[in-house]
């Protein structure tokens, strides 16, 4: 009886395979590594658009455009012209403030007008001073063309709560001289929208309608002081600046690097 023996894997067996060579791992890429260069410049960019967006923010959320479709501003304002008004939300308004408001007697147009008295005040023009008063004093009003048409004389004792408006052009505005007949002219101080601080368009009238002293001697509400409009637009520019600039940089030091190479 012949017995069976067992043999062991030949060289082509699996014993081959577990002594072959393991195939070699894949290399690992090292993990980048930020420079200081890298981390100044999204420093900056994260600047660049804080500022950005909180100027631009701020003004989007604080003032309202407007388009003046007469010319009874002038020459404070032209016919045409787009302001930017900060909303007023019930806030107190002065003399000297130009205004931008809606009130049901007058139309249902959106109007920009000037303040030039308040509740209490005794408004009157004389045919003989050609001068505006307020409580039986002067005011100057240095914003007028020199060559207006002289008012028609008026007194008017302003209700409390309510406003007396009038163009800067007084030869050509519908103002509160033309409805003198409801409750003497005047309009709800609530009806008022918003403050006119600039011009914004077109560009060659474009500026700030900075804050008249016209009215400062009379004490009380004088004209209102300006919003964060000039600071607001000057961050959205800075941080526009530096966005633009940050951007820059890497490919300056990129073509920087690249010359130095070729010498």
């Amino acid at each position: 009886m012949s017995r069976l023996t067992e043999e062991g894997p030949g060289p082509s067996g699996a014993g081959a395979d577990a002594t072959a060579e393991a195939p070699a791992a894949a290399p690992v890429a090292p993990r980048r590594r930020w420079g200081a260069g890298a981390v100044l410049q999204t420093v900056a960019l994260v600047l660049g658009l804080g500022l950005l967006l909180g100027g631009f923010g701020l003004i989007a959320l604080d003032y309202r455009p407007y388009v003046v479709p007469t010319g009874s501003m002038e020459p404070t304002i032209s016919a045409g012209d787009t302001v930017l008004a900060r909303k007023v939300d019930g806030g107190p308004v002065g003399r000297g403030d130009i205004v931008v408001f809606h009130d049901p007697t007058w139309g249902n147009a959106t109007l920009v007008k000037r303040v030039v008295a308040v509740g209490g005040d005794t408004v009157a023009y004389g045919s003989a001073e050609h001068s505006l008063t307020v409580d039986g004093k002067p005011v100057t009003e240095p914003y007028l063309a020199p060559d207006q048409v002289p008012n028609t004389p008026f007194s008017v004792q302003v209700p409390a709560g309510r406003l007396f408006l009038l163009g800067d052009n007084r030869g050509g505005s519908l103002d509160s001289r033309s409805h003198l007949d409801v409750l003497a002219g005047t309009v709800p101080a609530s009806d008022v929208i918003a403050r006119v601080e600039a011009t914004v368009w077109p560009l060659g009238h474009a500026g700030l309608r900075g804050r008249t002293v016209a009215f400062d001697a009379l004490g009380g509400p004088a004209a209102s002081g300006p919003g964060p409009l000039v600071p607001a637009a000057w961050a959205s520019l800075a941080g526009a600046v530096v966005i633009v600039l940050t951007s820059l940089t890497g490919p300056a030091a990129a073509l920087a690097r690249r010359l130095r190479g070729r010498r």
